[in-house]
């Protein structure tokens, strides 16, 4: 009886954890901190396979043990459906885990919010978006860095930039951009704008861009010549100075004509790395979409333009509603979204996608 899985192919998976497990005690792997990261994103992710396949083999062994059993005492006959149960959830674990994943999915992510259609009003949903993000980075023990951000005079968001980091190495399904990348497209909100006296519901709209994060140590080359860098005055809202030197820094890529900029801290440098960072994210985006355009639909599924009309999701204020039009995720309970309970409406998107991949592996995918 063949096996359901490639034991031998998994075997050679473990082997492979373990020769990581030797470089990671090599000094020299430590000091390099690039591929002491990129060693331990990969050795996470066979531990997972590692002790999914034994639980697996655990299971199967009680499985035949219980088999035999059966055949000489009715009581353990009685038992050996939950002995079957269990081989078969220890043996589902085991596909999803083997199943094709987003290379990326153990990386942090650079994410960018920017208002669009709804003037004042797309603004302050647009820093409600900022904030709901924030504070499910900090339930997840992430942490948030708002790297540039531009308000409104009503304290809203016109657009910014923001790194999310997970600490220490994690598992691809515990990443940043394996939980986040699903968010990017447009957000469309109903509520009654503050601005309105007579209590008309309206609706606009605000985008969000996630990026996997580039590695800062070569993975995206940038030719100096390929791009131009300007330097003027940070402005805040209404476009009144608020620094007297020329800290804020523009970044114009020429091949692409991808323009970065960053004016929140005081220092040019800091702004100058921090839109470094941000243009690296999007070059390596664009190079992701290329290379994987016939298999990427989760990047594909990104709205890059803040339109109306191409929307993934529904904030419904009235209703206190909150709706994925992707995944069909329905819930009254929005005021605890934004407060940073997203995990919920994440988990419809992370659940299809995984039966997409099942779908893959087992050759059922509709895919052409």
């Amino acid at each position: 009886m063949s096996s359901p899985v490639d034991q031998e192919a998994i075997e050679a998976l473990i082997t492979e954890k373990t020769e990581l497990e030797m470089k990671m005690g090599d000094p020299s792997v430590a000091r390099d901190q690039a591929k002491a990261r990129k060693i331990g994103r990969r050795h996470a992710h066979l531990s997972q396979i590692a002790k999914a396949y034994t639980a697996w083999k655990d299971a199967e062994e009680d499985l035949q043990a219980a088999k035999e059993l059966a055949k000489e005492d009715p009581e353990f006959a009685e038992e050996l459906p939950l002995v079957q149960a269990a081989q078969e959830r220890a043996l589902d674990k085991l596909r999803k885990i083997l199943a094709p994943r987003d290379p990326d999915d153990a990386r942090d992510v650079i994410m960018e919010i920017k208002a669009g259609a709804g003037g004042d009003e797309s603004a302050l949903f647009a820093g409600d978006l900022l904030r709901m993000y924030e504070r499910y980075a900090e339930d997840k023990g992430w942490t948030v860095q708002v790297m540039d951000s531009t308000l409104n005079d009503l304290g809203g968001i016109k657009d910014a930039q923001i790194a999310i980091k997970a600490k220490g190495n994690v598992a691809p399904e515990d990443g940043v951009w394996a939980n986040l990348k699903y968010e990017g497209g447009v957000h469309r909100v109903q509520r009654v704008p503050v601005t309105e006296s007579q209590g008309r519901i309206h609706t606009s709209a605000a985008g969000v861009l996630v990026m996997p994060e580039a590695e800062d140590t070569g993975e995206v080359e940038i030719d100096p010549n390929d791009v131009r860098v300007d330097v003027f005055r940070s402005s805040g809202p209404g476009g009144q100075s608020v620094n007297t030197t020329d800290s804020a820094v523009r970044l114009t890529h020429i091949p692409t004509g991808i323009v970065v900029s960053m004016q929140n801290e005081k220092s040019q440098i800091q702004n100058r790395e921090a839109a470094f960072r941000v243009l690296r994210a999007r070059l390596k985006a664009e190079e992701d979409a290329k290379r994987e355009a016939e298999a990427a639909e989760q990047r594909h599924s990104q709205v890059r333009t803040v339109d109306r009309s191409e929307r993934i999701r529904t904030y419904n204020f009235p209703e206190n509603r909150i709706a994925d039009h992707r995944t069909g995720y329905k819930a009254y309970n929005l005021d605890q979204v934004l407060n940073g309970q997203l995990q919920p409406v994440i988990d419809s998107a992370i659940k299809l996608d995984e039966e997409h991949r099942l779908a893959k592996l087992s050759g059922k995918s509709d895919d052409k």
